[in-house]
């Protein structure tokens, strides 16, 4: 049943990744819906209060379930069972560094420079990529964190005028040329990331990836605009392609 429940995080919040984890093997989703719907959880905690102590516990309160699971302990909650189920010691300890990039969230302060906020989207999302591949059988950890990086990046162009609604920096520059140098940089990355097929599932995350990218390339001022994206039929059509195809 927690993966049933992790399964209705994921739709209710993350409605893209939960299609995308729907196009993997059945087998591959019972990884997959734990993981994303600590994601989802992990997300939020810093955004559900404006008291700064309150969501430091919040993600606290993250940081001390992984390291019950990681001691084969757990604590009654939905996602925590689910987790347990997936996740060893390594796992664990790898996500742990997820909940501490998120404190960031809880702050107005800007990113301090290229390598905070690099380690900001390798810790919130190539992380993240890798323990659900390393979990499915991969061992190219390099090329998955790559595909993992790309994926952050187009995510956090999306996400740029929410943040900025929200009273938060997200970017180091904002202007046309430092999007679309951001933008070059991940899609590098992403051509870089020769993946095996035991990662096949766990980046199927990304499946929207090289077209945002792209988007932020060709015309940066639709990062600002709030205009990067693609429509609910190609979404489907082009998933299904990568599905298929790879």
């Amino acid at each position: 049943m927690s993966i049933n429940a992790c399964a209705k995080i994921v739709h209710d919040a993350d409605p893209d990744r939960f299609l995308a984890i729907m196009a993997a093997p059945v087998s591959a989703r019972r990884v997959l819906f734990p993981l994303y719907a600590f994601n989802v959880e992990i997300s939020r905690a810093p955004w559900v209060t404006k008291e700064t102590m309150i969501a430091e516990m919040r993600v606290q309160w993250w940081r001390d379930a992984l390291a019950e699971v990681a001691e084969g302990r757990g604590r009654r909650h939905e996602v925590v069972d689910a987790l347990g189920e997936v996740l060893d010691a390594e796992g664990a300890r790898l996500l742990d560094g997820c909940c501490e990039m998120r404190r960031w969230d809880i702050y107005t302060d800007p990113f301090e420079d290229e390598e905070h906020f690099d380690s900001y989207i390798e810790e919130t999302s190539a992380t993240l990529m890798w323990v659900a591949a390393r979990a499915l059988g991969s061992t190219e950890e390099a090329a998955v964190r790559k595909r993992g990086y790309a994926a952050g990046i187009a995510n956090w162009l999306v996400a740029v005028p929410e943040l900025a609604s929200r009273n938060r920096i997200p970017l180091l520059d904002g202007r046309p040329e430092g999007l679309q140098g951001l933008a070059r940089k991940a899609l590098t990355a992403l051509a870089e990331g020769k993946i095996d097929k035991a990662a096949r599932p766990a980046t199927l995350i990304g499946f929207q990836t090289r077209d945002i990218l792209q988007q932020a390339l060709d015309n940066p001022l639709r990062v600002g605009d709030g205009a990067l994206g693609l429509s609910p039929i190609r979404k489907r059509l082009l998933l299904g392609k990568i599905s298929v195809f790879g």
